[in-house]
């Protein structure tokens, strides 16, 4: 008899999770993801990558607001009468009444090296933390945030060269490719799980747009690893005259100078420790990103400049 998953997740990191179980054949009765929200001004409906998937491949998806005390969906996720339910990043807690609605009960697929990184933004805290490895864990759901025991870790290698965007299309089509024998072999009850060592655990909090702002009193490695870990959003930035300029590519340089001095005509930025940043792209607020050569035609920001706005 053919087994049936139901599959839970909304952002891109998800897509091709799901793109390759249904390619290689599993049955996937139902697709919940999180509902579709409006634009800013009202005017356009944005849906979840996941949604415009599963509309593209016909899969039948369900978008509830909440699912705790939601007795309706309870009802109706119980009679799907699943095998085995698959979470990635879906965006919402699934309550204790729904983790016995399966037969192999639910699965979560997250992107860091448990118990390193549980919660919301475990790859740009991998980043910012400048860690020199990251993941993905195929692990049981339990009522506690990713605390559930764990069957298997791969692993990537991160360096300075990888921003938060990368480091995401690495991590999902690498679980993309290892998911497929990981649910068979727990559908055949051959994973093991593995309790996590809850002492070495740390968390992932939700990232806020105020940490995207630049201190050049840093280490230059930590404001890096700041840039390349709030890339593409919210991103790091520093303000000048009143405008927010978003740095979007940088490496490290060895200039000297005040912390926030401008040392060249190419946008080098002194930080602590003497070491500075070489800025590669930038957005001005209001504008398009440049490459620096571009960008500094024109700009206010000239060498000697103090950035002290930290």
């Amino acid at each position: 008899m053919t087994k049936r998953i139901i599959f839970m997740g909304t952002p891109l990191f998800a897509l091709p999770i799901l793109k390759s179980l249904y390619q290689n054949g599993f049955t996937i009765p139902v697709v919940y993801t999180k509902p579709a929200q409006r634009s800013n001004r009202g005017q356009k409906i944005n849906k979840s990558p996941i949604q415009k998937l599963s509309e593209t491949l016909e899969l039948n998806f369900r978008t509830p607001k909440n699912l705790k005390e939601n007795n309706a969906e309870y009802e109706i996720f119980k009679n799907i009468q699943a095998d085995l339910a698959i979470v990635v990043a879906y965006g919402q807690m699934i309550p204790k009444n729904f983790l016995n609605l399966t037969k192999k009960g639910f699965i979560n697929i997250h992107a860091s090296i448990l118990p390193a990184w549980r919660g919301a933004a475990p790859i740009q805290r991998s980043i910012m933390n400048l860690d020199n490895e990251t993941g993905i864990s195929i692990m049981k759901i339990n009522e506690e945030l990713d605390t559930g025991p764990v069957c298997n870790i791969y692993k990537i290698k991160l360096d300075q060269t990888l921003n938060a965007q990368e480091v995401s299309e690495k991590l999902s089509y690498l679980a993309a490719d290892k998911i497929l024998n990981e649910v068979n072999n727990i559908l055949n009850g051959k994973s093991k799980f593995i309790d996590q060592d809850h002492s070495k655990a740390s968390y992932a909090k939700k990232i806020s747009k105020n940490e995207g702002l630049i201190d050049f009193n840093e280490e230059a490695n930590k404001i890096l690893g700041k840039i390349n870990g709030l890339y593409p959003s919210p991103g790091a930035f520093f303000n000048f005259k009143g405008k927010r300029y978003k740095i979007l590519r940088a490496e490290i340089g060895d200039g000297l100078g005040e912390a926030g001095e401008v040392l060249t005509d190419k946008l080098e930025i002194a930080c602590s420790k003497k070491k500075s940043i070489k800025v590669i792209e930038i957005q001005k607020e209001g504008k398009k990103k440049q490459k620096i050569k571009e960008f500094m035609i024109g700009s206010q920001i000239k060498k000697g400049s103090i950035l002290s706005n930290v």
